[in-house]
């Protein structure tokens, strides 16, 4: 009995393997109806619409209250009404960032202040006060310096504890290379590297140039600082020189490899 031809094995062949044919016409994705787009579309705006109008046109969010803490010198009444805010304005339209720059340009004792949004209803103003270091007497009054060497508030009596500030430089290059407020921004460095021990027995920083800033304490004590370079190493010798010679009344730091002290 004969075999299979050659064209009824390639004919065979090919009903085998559908690739060995022709390409067969792709299958047609059937499309979502319209309808069914539509739908989810409109009512994600209705629900975007539906929140813009509950943030910015309803009475739900809206300020009702604004309130003030950590405050020292400065009254809670002082920094709300400095700052000004909308009420009844919606809460999410507060600019805050506008609100905090009022406050430090208008009560200049803040050194920085966060202003919080407390919903529903709430406006919360977070401010730090800025903390004198120095006292500079003018006319009577009494100039506060923080440690950042800013002079922030004028007020009619010195507070306690912090020391007096006593630039007695002259007219010189000296005066005129470093300008009163870098000699100013210098004593403020010194004091903010006595020694906790020493800090609260200063009662007064005098700046007579720049290399030369000393420190008068109480008990008729003097020390010699220097500049206001290498803090930390004059802070911890004078420290050690002081326990090392507790009954003197003079102490020299403004070269902290060759400290000395005298008096009794």
């Amino acid at each position: 009995m004969a075999g299979p031809t050659t064209a009824e094995r390639g004919e065979r062949h090919a009903r085998q393997d559908p690739d060995s044919g022709p390409p067969r016409p792709p299958l047609l994705k059937r499309l979502p109806k319209p309808r069914k787009l539509i739908i989810p579309a409109v009512c994600l705006a209705l629900l975007a619409a539906g929140c813009l109008w509950v943030l910015y046109g309803s009475q739900w969010l809206r300020v009702e209250r604004v309130s003030a803490s950590g405050t020292r010198v400065l009254t809670p009444d002082q920094v709300v009404e400095a700052a000004d805010v909308p009420v009844g304005s919606p809460l999410i339209s507060v600019d805050t960032d506008v609100i905090e720059d009022r406050l430090r340009r208008k009560l200049p004792r803040i050194d920085s202040v966060d202003v919080v949004r407390s919903w529903p209803h709430g406006i919360g103003l977070k401010v730090i006060e800025r903390t004198p270091v120095l006292i500079a007497e003018k006319g009577g009054k009494f100039i506060e310096v923080d440690a950042k060497g800013v002079r922030y508030a004028t007020v009619s009596r010195a507070p306690k504890g912090v020391p007096a500030l006593e630039l007695t430089v002259s007219r010189s290059a000296g005066l005129r290379r470093f300008g009163t407020d870098r000699l100013m921004r210098e004593a403020v460095r010194v004091a903010g590297s006595l020694p906790a021990a020493v800090a609260r027995d200063t009662r007064v920083v005098k700046v007579r140039s720049y290399d030369s800033i000393s420190l008068e304490l109480s008990g008729n004590r003097t020390v010699l600082w220097g500049s206001g370079e290498k803090g930390g190493v004059k802070a911890r010798t004078l420290s050690a020189l002081m326990k090392a010679a507790p009954e003197a009344r003079h102490f020299d730091v403004s070269v902290p490899t060759a400290p000395a002290s005298s008096g009794s």
